[in-house]
């Protein structure tokens, strides 16, 4: 039986690093649905099935690609409280940021990330480390996200 195709959440406030990363997905075949949210709070309600995402029925299986400087909650906050969460602890997250501070890489670890992917900021090595995550993410396999809690 085939898998059922995952889900990513990518949250990114920048409008140009999300489209790099979308069209970098895409590139390297991953063909799988992409739900954009700009925020850390979109991305809890999301999650959550609350605010503006009241009713939406959770199902199949999602990955949370999350940026760390963002408006409202940043992404270190989402992190901290889907990892409190026994709702949401397992949902996998891959932190993907221009931030390479070795204590921001080890905090986001010890608060619970499944992976950190820092973004170049050279246009070439954004390209290609996008590319690569994208080749990662057509063979991973994740839970469903109706399944997490």
């Amino acid at each position: 039986m085939p898998a059922e195709p995952m889900v990513i959440l990518l949250v990114e406030d920048d409008d140009g690093h999300a489209y790099l990363v979308e069209q970098n997905l895409l590139e390297a075949g991953f063909v799988n649905p992409l739900v954009r949210l700009r925020d850390g709070q979109e991305a809890l309600d999301y999650v959550r099935c609350e605010g503006a995402f009241a009713g939406r029925p959770p199902n199949g299986p999602v990955l949370m690609l999350l940026d760390i400087n963002m408006p409202r909650v940043d992404g270190v906050e989402v992190l901290r409280r889907l990892k409190a969460d026994a709702k949401t602890d397992q949902l996998p997250v891959i932190v993907l940021t221009t931030t390479d501070d070795p204590r921001e890489v080890k905090r986001c670890y010890e608060v619970g990330c499944s992976s950190y992917v820092t973004k170049p900021v050279e246009y070439e090595k954004f390209v290609e480390a996008i590319r690569r995550l994208g080749l990662f993410l057509t063979i991973v396999r994740v839970p469903r996200e109706d399944a997490l809690a």
